[in-house]
């Protein structure tokens, strides 16, 4: 033992040895699977994290009888092995060992080029990462002898020392770097934001060098067995070749196959036998290991070894297909196929995404509010958007924030960029609804409409026309257009959920306010619709101004006059949802915006307003101010405006009704959910039920048919969920509307609050975005409170959720706690929540959690 050094253990990974991934590292035990299958791993040892971490703090290992093990004048390896992979860790070195008297000894027997490129790339590394030098002095050169020279004299110069000549030295020094690297600030931050916790640990492995230099085929490389990016069967790799150049290795009729280096004979046509070995250790990782795993191969004088095999980094369809391959084959059960996939990745599946293999040109960044990417011309308008849309020209529609105005807009483009706004603002909200790309609070970006120009912060001036893409995934607008991946809707798709919904036990439908989305919703099979927002259906331009003149009539028989125009347009639209979701439950909620969102605002659309309605502007523009409200998200809206302008809702439900019996007629039985808005008191829901039931009657006595419906109150206010024991008394189910609920109990305004959120978040003032990840224990707490006392007024009520939060797996676990019925979502957030609620279903049934599965499967860590 080295004068100074201590007892730190280290053990060979032998077959029999006791190596464990939460002691040693996912890394280690891998090696020693590997050695199990026998497959030629060069001689290994494993130090614990224990042991890394007592030499961070200073403890010397023992390396002479370290390096022993490797016999005489070893060279070796070093390489980090955390306990998941996916959290990283310092920068491998190679060769160590290497020195002078070393150099020379290669030379002779292995020739100075290949002796001066080991011993180089040694102490570039060494210089680098272990003594802490400036990259650009050893930046990679040819390996001659004045390329080496010159990076020992730099290193020499930079440190007043010469390059380490000792064996031992130099292996001390990798490890205390390694080590100390691993406990730094930026490495402990780093990995927390992989999902690692503070205290984790680390492994290393100092493995015998391979070289891959010498007589006869010699080289090193990687190959994997699918495709990172679409999990579909295909070899890639690279290898280089020390005697032939690069090979590119390819795939040719599901065969290996290693392409022709220009300088000699494709390795294939090489060492055939070598080939059909890396092709048997492929299946033998795949069988054994229960995952597609990359190997780490050399070459040394036609003799084979493997060093590493990793899980093959996937994009999220890659993951998909490679899980549901794995399982047709029997390899792993359905059920730890569903909990490799990470419920948030099902969304980019939905999709169009920006290829990740190829370049992007990042020229702003925001809140990724809605997933998938689209390329198209910048417009600064609705207008704009919709002309063009009409001349078939994608479009992406910026705005400093939008507005109920913008929605046709919005419809009309590929994707929607705004500078304001969080995960439930306005555009976010109605973006995941529409399945459009949107990003929100761009706050590097100015839009200066006046001059029609968006200037970002690094200085890019863009106008309209100029063509952008939006990244939703990943909060980036990219300059020009970018090469693109469509949606993965395939068969692995379907198959992940038919296995879902098999699996699930809590409900899951869509919040659905058109056709289109309710199409949507069955296409990705909800369980019916849990929020229909009829308000969305008043914004066409027909009937737009049916509500501009029911707005400006003075009487309550002028109002509903003019609203009966509106019946058959409410009756057909109802029908045909009832009709797509074919005998599946429809819940329609009653008009809840604030009547001003109805108006024009600017001077311009005053005026055009007043033209189309023959009124003087003063009279309409006094009306406009009537209805302005200081705080209007708190003002008369929902069952407010139901109560006090009874013949919008009178007309709603008349229409449900008049559907119901008409769609009955060709199909299924459909007994309509009715839900009342912004409810805060019994008697408002008293007062509006009233209405209903007495136009329900009316219909009945009309029409000479029976026919059923639920009336339920959409759960928004504090004092609504306190209260629910009296409130249910009135209604068969109760649905929190989580945003407005979240808005009310934090006193934030939804629209706003991405302005400061993201330094309220990395201040620890909220732990997450509350509108983007439920607060269970704020908001919880009422929804707890509501549904229990909700329940125990009324134990076979319905309870739900039907805000945003209802696609995200901390919701959903939430609700099955608290044993809710169903949960709803934006139709492409439906397979994200199924999957989240199979994979709660599940819980130990399966071999791997949801939150570690994908990451590193059972047999890597155990």
């Amino acid at each position: 033992m080295q004068k100074g050094a201590e007892n730190i253990e280290f053990t060979e990974i032998t077959p029999q040895a006791d190596i464990a991934a939460d002691r040693h590292g996912a890394r280690a035990k891998c090696l020693q699977r590997l050695v199990r299958m026998d497959l030629p791993l060069p001689r290994t040892v494993a130090l614990s994290f224990d042991a890394v971490r007592r030499i961070a703090q200073g403890t010397l290992p023992d390396v002479a009888a370290l390096m022993s093990v490797f016999g005489a004048a070893p060279l070796v390896s070093v390489r980090p092995s955390s306990e998941n992979q996916d959290w990283g860790g310092p920068a491998s070195i190679l060769n160590i060992g290497m020195n002078d008297s070393r150099h020379a000894a290669l030379c002779s027997t292995h020739g100075e080029t290949a002796a001066n490129a080991l011993y180089l790339r040694f102490i570039q590394a060494y210089a680098v990462h272990v003594a802490r030098l400036d990259p650009d002095m050893f930046e990679p050169e040819a390996p001659s002898r004045d390329a080496l020279r010159a990076a020992l004299d730099a290193y020499a110069e930079e440190t007043d020392d010469p390059f380490p000549q000792d064996p031992g030295r130099q292996l001390l020094e990798v490890l205390r770097s390694m080590a100390r690297a691993w406990e730094g600030t930026t490495a402990r931050l780093l990995r927390q934001a992989k999902g690692a916790p503070a205290e984790a640990g680390l492994g290393m492995l100092v493995q015998a060098m391979v070289l891959g230099v010498g007589p006869g085929e010699s080289g090193s490389g990687v190959i994997q067995f699918v495709d990172s990016v679409t999990g579909q069967r295909r070899i890639v790799g690279r290898y280089l070749s020390q005697s032939q150049g690069r090979d590119a290795i390819s795939a040719r009729e599901g065969a290996l196959f290693l392409t022709r280096d220009p300088r000699g004979a494709a390795l294939e046509d090489r060492c055939p036998d070598l080939v059909a070995r890396l092709r048997r250790y492929g299946d033998t990782c795949r069988l054994n290991l229960r995952e597609e795993m990359r190997i780490d191969f050399t070459i040394e004088a036609g003799r084979l070894w493997v060093l590493d095999a990793l899980r093959v980094p996937r994009s999220a369809r890659g993951a998909v297909r490679m899980a549901v391959m794995l399982a047709d084959e029997g390899i792993i059960p359905r059920e730890e196929a569903l909990c490799r996939i990470e419920p948030r990745a099902v969304s980019e599946l939905l999709h169009s995404q920006v290829d990740p293999t190829g370049p992007r040109h990042v020229i702003a960044h925001g809140i990724a509010a809605s997933p998938g990417a689209a390329t198209g011309r910048l417009v600064f308008g609705s207008a704009a958007a919709q002309a063009s849309a009409a001349r078939g020209e994608p479009c992406i529609l910026v705005r400093r924030e939008t507005t109920p105005e913008d929605i046709r807009g919005m419809h009309a483009a590929a994707g929607v960029m705004t500078e304001r706004g969080g995960m439930t603002s306005h555009a976010a909200v109605i973006a995941r609804g529409l399945g459009v790309p949107c990003v929100v609070g761009i706050s590097d970006m100015r839009l200066n409409r006046r001059d029609g120009v968006l200037i970002t912060a690094g200085g890019h001036k863009l106008h309209e026309g100029d063509i952008v893409t939006l990244d939703g995934t990943s909060g980036q607008v990219l300059l020009g257009p970018v090469k693109m991946l469509e949606p993965a809707l395939d068969d692995a798709f379907q198959a992940l959920m038919g296995w879902a919904e098999e699996a699930c036990d809590i409900g899951v439908r869509a919040n659905a306010d058109t056709p289109a989305d309710a199409q949507m919703a069955r296409r990705f099979g909800a369980d019916g619709i849990g929020l229909c927002r009829t308000e969305h259906m008043f914004f066409e331009a027909d009937r737009l101004t049916v509500m501009h003149e029911m707005i400006f009539a003075d009487r309550a028989q002028d109002r509903a006059s003019v609203l009966a125009r509106l019946l058959p347009m409410q009756r057909a639209d109802f029908k045909r949802l009832f009709e797509i979701m074919q005998g599946l439950p429809v819940c329609i909620r009653l008009f809840d915006p604030p009547l001003h969102e109805f108006l024009p605002q600017s001077r311009e659309g005053v005026r055009d307003l007043a033209e189309a309605l023959g009124m003087p502007v003063s009279d309409v523009q006094r009306r406009v101010q009537a209805l302005s409200e200081f705080n209007p998200m708190l003002g008369m809206r929902g069952v407010r405006l139901g109560i006090t302008i009874p013949e919008i809702y009178d007309m709603q439900a008349r229409a449900i009704f008049e559907a119901t019996i008409e769609a009955s007629r060709q199909g299924d039985p459909v007994v309509p959910e009715i839900m009342i808005p912004l409810v805060s008191a019994m008697r408002e829901v008293e007062l509006v039920k009233t209405r209903i039931d007495s136009l329900a009657a009316a219909v009945r006595t009309e029409r000479g048919v029976d026919f059923d419906y639920r009336l339920g109150v959409m759960v928004e206010t504090p004092r609504a969920a306190l209260r629910a024991g009296d409130i249910v008394q009135h209604a068969a189910f109760l649905s929190f509307g989580t945003n407005d609920l979240t808005q009310m109990t934090y006193g934030l305004s939804r629209d706003d609050a991405g302005r400061f959120m993201g330094s309220y978040v990395k201040q620890g003032v909220f732990a997450e975005d509350p509108f983007h990840i439920l607060d269970a224990e704020g908001v919880g707490e009422l929804l707890r409170i509501g549904a229990e006392r909700g329940r125990e007024a009324r134990p076979g009520v319905t309870l739900s959720i039907c805000g945003e939060h209802g696609g995200n797996a901390e919701s959903i676990a939430f609700c099955r706690a608290a044993g809710f019925d169903y949960v709803s979502c934006s139709p492409f957030r439906v397979p994200v929540a199924r999957l989240a609620a199979a994979q709660l279903a599940l819980g130990e049934q399966v071999h791997a959690d949801r939150g570690g599965a994908d990451e590193q499967p059972l047999a890597l860590r155990s």
